[in-house]
């Protein structure tokens, strides 16, 4: 593929290429009557604040009034915020995101007093409450969880004010959606013919793929001096969002804000810590892979920007669009036929925004409101790397698709922790699938090399990632400010860890941690490993015993929330618990590695 001088605006677009957010609203003034409809219910809760005690029947019907309220509001804020992510500079849907924001938090605040009030039941009056109302069957997980929250659930009042705050703690990770993909721009550089280029969110990675070097090293270069410029606005943004997860670690009785984070998952600490003291010790198998990527591209010395680089020399594999979606049906055809079906007419309808074009958020993700179809977001590239992320990202389709028609509303939505799983088992599928039907010698390499890439990427670097959000919230939790010298330290010492010293860790990647979105939302990233090996393992036991692993593992789709995440996952076949799911897929990782020495 060649890559365009200049990126289509939203209107240039064909319409076969973007997604029918018309399947949630027909147009934006239905939009607006639902808004309406929403500030309505808001008040209406109200009358239900001081009463759950009243009687089972007032209890179930408050429980069922915020579920329609919480829906609602779920479906109002989908529609405007995935209509600002088509093109974040149009000022219409800027100004529909934030009102559905502000009405999002009004409608948090409105309900605040349910979960404080249901704790200051007797628990034997809410016993005798479930006992007389078999309504309230539903709700015996949502109370079970309710009770683990008792110690960390303030006053009514408390919870008001907190519900309120929620727009204005929103604001550091605004602010960087703002800056990150709607003002940085990065200079132009010229590609392997002298052309002039732009170097943008989407294409930067096809960019560091090239084979010329000195492309690869000028689109790193474009891309972090650009953050370097921007880099005490992106530093004092980035704190505020650390300082805001302390703040609600206090004020909820957490002795971190790593923990609670955890105790939303229900996953305690050494959860998190095994993952990095396990890939620490494996560091080795990561510097192995540099010094093989090194000596395989013939170089002296290699450096940050030669991570990218396919080692298969060059490989003509461009891949379309309509192409991926063949291949995906072919890889994912172990899942069996209901999975493939409902897949397949996803595709066709609407569900999948494909390409680039100016505004446009960047990367890729699935999303949807309950009681319509999942959304993919892409920038589709002809290449392999996009390949694999739309096999990921319709992992998560299918995950809330499944979940949505077999789950009631309050247990439709599945934690972040097993989020990553069914993302990642559609990756390792579609690998299986190449290494077993790609016959060129050459792209078997350019497989094994993309497989490598994804646990130096997905294992290694999340890994990395996590390990660095938990340093800079424990150094803010000490008293220390987060400087931009200081995030570039301790950014630069990770990578020196990790990397080894067979790498030069050129100076520009220490701006890194300035255009990680995931740094917003905290301790995200780790799931992202542990997600990673628990997919390994499931796509093994599905490729190897068929039928019951399958069963098993659409079992898990269809749960959505409605259990803790390490009892889910226990259940399809894998235990996160212990170290050893996370060990046994970087053994993989050093399997791999002889493998392609074999090309040496």
């Amino acid at each position: 593929m060649v890559i365009q001088e200049k990126i289509p605006t939203r209107a240039e677009v064909p319409e076969q290429y973007k997604w029918r957010l018309e399947d949630i609203y027909a147009s934006d003034a239905e939009w607006e009557r639902d808004f309406q409809k929403l500030r309505i219910m808001v008040k209406e809760i109200q009358a239900f604040k001081g009463r759950l005690g009243e009687s089972p029947g007032v209890l179930l019907e408050t429980l069922r009034a915020e579920e329609r309220l919480q829906q609602l509001n779920e479906k109002i804020y989908a529609y405007a915020r995935m209509r600002r992510d088509e093109d974040n500079t149009n000022s219409i849907y800027q100004a529909m995101t934030d009102r559905a924001d502000s009405l999002s938090t009004e409608a948090q605040t409105a309900v605040s007093f349910i979960l404080p009030e249901i704790l200051a039941l007797p628990e034997e009056t809410l016993a005798g409450f479930r006992r007389a109302e078999r309504g309230l069957d539903l709700y015996e997980f949502a109370f079970e969880e309710i009770m683990r929250q008792k110690d960390h659930t303030l006053s009514p009042a408390e919870e008001r004010i907190i519900a309120q705050a929620g727009e204005v703690t929103e604001a550091p990770s605004n602010i960087f959606k703002m800056v990150n993909n709607a003002d940085i721009t990065f200079e132009p550089i010229e590609d392997e013919k002298g052309a002039r280029v732009e170097v943008t969110h989407g294409r930067y990675t096809r960019l560091m793929e090239s084979r010329d070097r000195r492309v690869r090293r000028d689109a790193f270069t474009s891309m972090y001096s650009s953050y370097h410029k921007l880099r005490n606005t992106l530093a004092a943004t980035l704190s505020s969002s650390v300082r805001r997860d302390i703040f609600y670690a206090r004020v909820r009785r957490h002795p971190s804000a790593l923990q609670a984070s955890l105790f939303e998952d229900n996953i305690q600490p050494q959860v998190y810590d095994n993952l990095i003291e396990t890939v620490r010790r494996n560091n080795g198998a990561m510097q192995r892979y540099v010094d093989l990527r090194r000596r395989r591209l013939g170089l002296d010395q290699l450096h940050m920007y030669d991570l990218y680089v396919s080692l298969a020399g060059e490989v003509d594999w461009d891949i379309s669009y309509a192409e991926s979606v063949e291949i995906i049906k072919q890889a994912l055809a172990p899942l069996g036929s209901f999975y493939g079906e409902i897949m397949a007419r996803g595709l066709a309808a609407g569900w999948v925004d494909i390409y680039e074009n100016k505004g446009k958020s960047s990367g890729a993700y699935s999303w949807g409101p309950y009681g319509t179809h999942p959304y993919i977001l892409m920038n589709y590239q002809n290449n392999l790397s996009n390949l694999f992320t739309l096999a990921h990202e319709l992992g998560h389709a299918m995950h809330s698709y499944f979940a949505f028609n077999a789950q009631p509303y309050i247990y439709a939505h599945y934690k972040i922790f097993t989020a990553e799983v069914a993302s990642t088992v559609n990756e390792c599928l579609l690998m299986d699938y190449l290494l077993k039907t790609v016959t060129d010698r050459d792209k078997k390499l350019y497989l094994l090399n993309h497989y490598l890439e994804q646990f130096r990427g997905t294992v290694f670097r999340q890994t990395m990632f996590a390990e660095f959000e938990k340093i800079i919230h424990a150094r803010v939790e000490a008293g220390e400010a987060l400087t931009p010298d200081l995030l570039g330290e301790i950014y630069h010492q990770l990578n020196l860890d990790y990397y080894g010293p067979g790498i030069v860790v050129d100076r520009d990647i220490d701006m890194e941690w300035a255009r990680i979105p995931h740094f917003y939302e905290a301790f995200y990233v780790y799931k992202y490993a542990t997600g990673f090996s628990a997919a390994v393992a499931l796509s093994r036991q599905i490729l190897t015993e068929g039928e019951p692993a399958v069963a098993r593992y659409l079992d898990f789709l269809r749960s959505g929330g409605s259990g803790y995440p390490l009892d889910l996952l226990k259940a399809a076949g894998v235990d996160l618990s212990a170290p050893l799911p996370v060990q046994e897929g970087l053994d993989l990782f050093t399997i791999l590695l002889d493998q392609v020495e074999a090309f040496m």
